[in-house]
């Protein structure tokens, strides 16, 4: 298993753990991890602190060079924001646990030059399907629908 993902997965625990939207993200740079985050759009009242925004803005201020050389790891396919800040900031290497559930844009990121991997883990499948199922609503309202 990767140890990546892995960590990914327990942030998104952790968002659950507080009442919100498990999807989880950490921010890869030569083998570290140096930002984690997850979907915390309940927990803070925000409109845009999916995992992603969340991983990205706490690994705080880097470098244009070290983002090139980054990979995002998200349990979920990102989002169109989530996707544009990926572009935005130049990382080249999104992993995604699944696709299933919810499918960012995800050939526009790899027209881009982004090389993404969706490894289809089964837990981040049904972690999603279980909180679809169970709060339709919140998800709803976290993809803009």
């Amino acid at each position: 298993m990767d140890r990546f993902l892995e960590a990914a997965i327990e942030e998104a625990k952790k968002g659950l753990a507080e009442g919100g939207i498990p999807i989880g993200s950490v921010l890869v740079i030569d083998g570290e991890i140096v930002g984690r985050g997850h979907n915390r759009r309940v927990q803070q009242g925000s409109a845009t602190l999916h995992a992603e925004i969340d991983c990205i803005e706490s690994a705080g201020r880097i470098k244009a060079a070290d983002y090139r050389r980054a990979t995002l790891y998200s349990t979920l396919s990102p989002c169109d924001m989530c996707s544009g800040a990926v572009l935005l900031y130049g990382i080249g290497n999104v992993v995604a646990g699944e696709n299933r559930t919810f499918q960012g844009p995800e050939d526009y990121l790899r027209s881009r030059g982004v090389q993404l991997t969706v490894v289809d883990d089964r837990r981040c499948v049904a972690m999603m399907q279980q909180f679809i199922e169970n709060a339709p609503e919140l998800w709803n309202e976290d993809i803009g629908e």
